[in-house]
């Protein structure tokens, strides 16, 4: 069974696609930004601020489908600047502590002038 979820509290996609999808026992987790839920604005900052702000709205999502940071499998980190790396390699460990995920990050040119997106898989079985 497959549902398209869309969790109170979480910013409105900005396309034609679901904040997160449940398949099986596999959450997918569209990729995130620092976008403020209540105002639905990309919020700019230093990479740090960035990163924290895509990480709670990915943590948001991921408690409204019934799962939480320490069931994530797979991440998937964008940055727009690879010398930042050490910066948001600082908060994200910050964020899943011991529970470390698979992780791959990517440096890469975005379309718009931000500075991270992050998509995640969490493995939660449905009670």
């Amino acid at each position: 069974m497959i549902e398209r979820l869309t969790p109170p509290g979480v910013p409105t996609p900005r396309g034609p696609y679901s904040p997160a999808v449940r398949a099986g026992d596999f959450i997918f987790v569209a990729g995130q930004l620092a976008v403020d839920p209540a105002t639905q604005q990309y919020v700019p900052g230093d990479i740090q601020q960035e990163t924290r702000m895509t990480l709670n709205n990915i943590k948001t999502i991921l408690e409204g489908a019934g799962a939480s940071v320490k069931d994530v499998v797979r991440v998937g980190v964008f940055m727009a600047d690879g010398s930042e790396f050490a910066k948001m390699n600082e908060v994200y460990a910050e964020f899943f502590g011991d529970d470390k995920p698979a992780r791959t990050t990517i440096v890469c040119k975005f379309a718009a002038d931000i500075k991270i997106e992050i998509d995640c898989v969490a493995y939660s079985p449905k009670k």
